[in-house]
């Protein structure tokens, strides 16, 4: 029935381009159906996506990233993001939740005290602003509580932002540590000592992050008066990527899926132990993400071998996740579930291996992926198409790549 179904169809084909479709056979295997949770890619509902689904979803704040850092403390970034959304027990806060009482700022004490004048108006804040201007070599105006953010907006290195966020955030927390000592033990802090700690604080995180700094002399200057030292970033790793040929007998395929932001699609090309051309195809899969590209790149490589009765296959792919998917395919889609299962079924019939390989060594698959993108069916060439002529050449005269890692 199948058959004469593709044999009634009109196709438009050019004239390197076949089509395997006629000679398709299909492995159907019984399988229970079961209710899928269409708003998981596994089809599964846990505890989380109810969770997700049915949650308010909070507009995103650009700040929040500065804040919450692995190089501050947690408890100095709860203070910086409570202050932020007002939530702080100042007397203006206090008084519009019905607590009544008088209100001076007690570390100027000559104006009621508000959230942002005892961070931002309040003469001893004004102070370690000063200080922080002249630390930075710039110009500090604040209309609002968020402008102190874009400070960690401008060019700076990894390690100069990390720096210069975790001194926006102790300034915050001597403030406020110097307020409630003033207010409830009676005790003023000098507002260099204040200083004093805000340095030491950011010293301890910008000497132990992982970042790396650049060669700036203005960053150098910023980061000694903090008293931190300079990373110097990592010098790349080279690794020499070569393609190299199948063993004797054997069936190479390189499979490769890309996606953007309207369909997705996938390639691949099969060499045999010569490194001879044997036939590369193209596919559109539809508005799907990368991930469900490369497993349907992967299951059409199968499928094109069983059907030509290719038993000694090696599947090659740069998706470490598709190769751990041969091995648990709880993460595979539940819309492909029952033709990954029935490709399976097809690897059990064969010698069939399934490795990952650098982008790098996979130009010929990801060339073809890119081609299916702008395609509408499944094409198949028979010809080394002109668009992956130089990579295929390079690789049968395994020609390397550079590959550059940070070490």
């Amino acid at each position: 029935m199948l058959d004469s179904y593709i044999q009634n169809q009109q196709w438009n084909i050019p004239e390197n381009v076949h089509y395997i479709l006629p000679n398709l056979r299909l492995i159907v295997s019984q399988v229970t159906d079961r209710l899928v949770w269409k708003h998981n890619p596994k089809g599964e509902l846990n505890l989380k996506d109810a969770y997700i689904f049915k949650k308010h979803h909070s507009p995103e704040v650009h700040w929040a990233k500065f804040i919450w850092c692995k190089d501050i403390p947690p408890s100095k970034s709860l203070l910086v993001w409570r202050c932020m959304l007002d939530k702080l027990p100042t007397d203006e806060n206090l008084i519009s939740r019905g607590c009544h009482l008088p209100s001076i700022c007690s570390l100027c004490f000559k104006h009621c005290e508000s959230s942002f004048h005892i961070f931002f108006e309040c003469t001893y804040a004004q102070k370690l602003w000063h200080w922080l201007a002249s630390t930075l070599n710039c110009n500090l105006h604040f209309q609002t509580k968020e402008d102190i953010w874009s400070l960690c907006n401008r060019s700076w290195s990894p390690q100069c932002k990390i720096v210069i966020t975790a001194a926006l955030v102790n300034l915050l927390n001597v403030i406020w540590y110097a307020r409630n000592q003033s207010r409830f033990k009676d005790k003023i802090i000098h507002w260099r000592s204040s200083i004093s700690s805000i340095i030491s604080a950011t010293s301890l995180s910008g000497n132990n992050t992982k970042a790396a700094a650049s060669s700036c002399m203005t960053e150098f200057v910023i980061m000694k008066k903090f008293n931190v030292n300079l990373h110097p970033p990592n010098a790349p790793k080279i690794i020499e990527v070569i393609w190299h040929h199948p063993i004797t007998n054997w069936i190479n395929c390189n499979t490769d899926g890309s996606s953007n932001s309207h369909t997705s699609s996938c390639g691949g090309i099969f060499r045999n132990s010569n490194v001879d051309f044997l036939l590369c195809f193209a596919e559109n899969v539809g508005p799907e993400n990368a991930y469900f590209a490369e497993l349907a790149g992967a299951m059409r490589a199968i499928d094109i071998a069983h059907q030509n009765n290719w038993r000694d296959l090696w599947l090659e792919l740069d998706s470490i996740l598709v190769v751990n998917a041969f091995k648990n395919n709880s993460d595979v889609p539940w819309k492909i579930k029952n033709r990954w299962n029935n490709c399976i079924i097809k690897t059990k019939s064969m010698n069939f291996i399934v490795s990952h390989v650098f982008r790098d060594w996979n130009q010929c698959a990801d060339t073809l992926a890119n081609i299916g993108l702008s395609s509408t069916h499944l094409t198949v060439w028979l010809d080394v198409p002109d668009c992956i002529k130089t990579f295929f050449v390079q690789n049968k005269l395994s020609m390397p790549n550079f590959r550059f890692v940070n070490s």
